[in-house]
């Protein structure tokens, strides 16, 4: 059912890639999907590089929002009802202790990563919602994009090349995280500049 779903999303062209991205980034769990559609399409247009992971990354950071929306509303209640306690309260320490960091790493890491129950508590905790959009549009970008860039000089080998090259693709992970949490540190710092009550805020939290 679901396949059949995603499949007709795909024949509609880039509006259907945009949905497919609202929907497995929303509520609705389709591992790897956005990948999938990042490489087989960049594979096909290598000359339309950047206009697959835009629209990914797009779709994505909309059904991120939704989930964040309901999450913010529903609050506690939601989360445990959705989410074992347990869970819950291992993410709530990992955003009381790393801040803006509980959003970037798992917004960059492939499935299993549980990403939306972290979405989700950043909705409950009344994470800021701009910081929220900022945080998970860049780490998506940077994520979707590299799939692309992968897909450019691999094709739709790219599961074999990162199989082959588990430990180099790590090492560039871990770079890249580094990179994106100091961009996203320096668009924080503007943020405070421009707003000072966000500053406050921020003074009062762990970033």
């Amino acid at each position: 059912m679901v396949q059949s779903i995603i499949e007709a999303l795909r024949s509609i062209g880039p509006l259907g890639v945009v949905l497919i991205a609202i929907l497995d980034s929303s509520f609705l769990s389709i591992p790897e999907i956005n990948d999938i559609v990042v490489v087989t399409n960049v594979a096909k247009r290598p000359d339309l590089f950047f206009f697959w992971p835009l629209l990914t990354t797009a779709g994505s950071v909309i059904g991120c929002f939704a989930l964040y929306f309901v999450a913010r509303k529903g609050g506690q209640v939601f989360l445990h009802r959705w989410f074992s306690s347990r869970r819950v309260m291992t993410i709530e320490r990992v955003f009381a202790q790393y801040g803006s960091l509980a959003l970037i790493i798992p917004a960059l890491l492939p499935p299993p990563t549980p990403f939306k129950s972290f979405v989700a508590t950043a909705g409950a905790l009344q994470f800021p919602v701009r910081r929220f959009i900022l945080t998970v549009a860049l780490a998506r970008s940077v994520r979707y994009f590299g799939m692309g860039l992968l897909a450019v000089f691999y094709g739709e080998q790219v599961e074999w090349f990162i199989t082959e090259h588990s430990v180099m693709v790590a090492l560039i992970i871990i770079v890249v995280v580094s990179i994106v949490f100091f961009l996203y540190r320096m668009f924080e710092a503007r943020l405070e500049v421009e707003d000072p009550e966000l500053a406050a805020k921020n003074g009062r939290q762990c970033v």
